[in-house]
């Protein structure tokens, strides 16, 4: 099939990826625009890989205060360049990320923050439940893992689904960030304040 200018240029302001691999991923799946999104996607997921071991000295702290003025949330994202930190799409995210907060409660940022007595303690109820729900022996260790990462789509912000569209988790929001800026990207922290709380 002949990939055109047109089809590679339409590819790059869907994707922010650059031409020559536009061009690669609309070859690779024969003209399919979702399916070459799909393939800079995985392509992305390992550059985004070789990116997280990139120092993150660069980026802001954003202050979202809910309307009602009861709730609001600092957040600090970093990345490695002023440039990046300064562009619309790295702020979109940094906002984005605020309201994420604001909304859904996170307490850790990811699930390897998560203190250990909390993990054994979540272990062993989801254990107990399952015993007591007469799960068979062999299935409880899978159940157990299951419940966990159930835990973590709650409690840590990179596990949560995206508020604004739930099939993706933050992690792949962040990392479609990383894939289009070609900067790592992190949070390092946060804190959500709500009155009376």
């Amino acid at each position: 099939m002949d990939i055109g200018t047109e089809m590679v240029k339409d590819l790059r302001e869907k994707t922010g990826a650059g031409v020559l691999d536009c061009k690669k991923a609309l070859e690779a799946s024969n003209g399919n625009m979702d399916k070459a999104v799909e393939w800079l996607r995985e392509k992305g997921l390992a550059g985004a890989a070789k990116k997280a071991g990139r120092t993150t000295k660069q980026g802001v702290i954003e202050a979202y205060i809910h309307p009602g003025a009861k709730l609001g949330v600092m957040i600090e994202v970093n990345c490695e360049t002023d440039f990046v930190a300064r562009t619309d799409e790295f702020q979109a995210l940094v906002h984005d990320l605020a309201m994420q907060v604001a909304a859904s409660k996170p307490d850790w940022v990811t699930s390897d923050e998560v203190p250990a007595d909390v993990v054994a303690r979540e272990k062993a109820i989801y254990r107990t439940q399952a015993e007591e729900e007469g799960k068979p022996a062999r299935a409880i260790d899978n159940i157990v893992e299951g419940r966990l990462k159930k835990f973590y789509a709650e409690f840590c912000l990179l596990d949560q689904p995206f508020i604004k569209n739930p099939d993706v988790t933050i992690k792949s929001l962040i990392t479609d960030v990383i894939t289009k800026t070609g900067e790592n990207i992190r949070v390092a922290r946060f804190v959500r304040y709500q009155l009376g709380a």
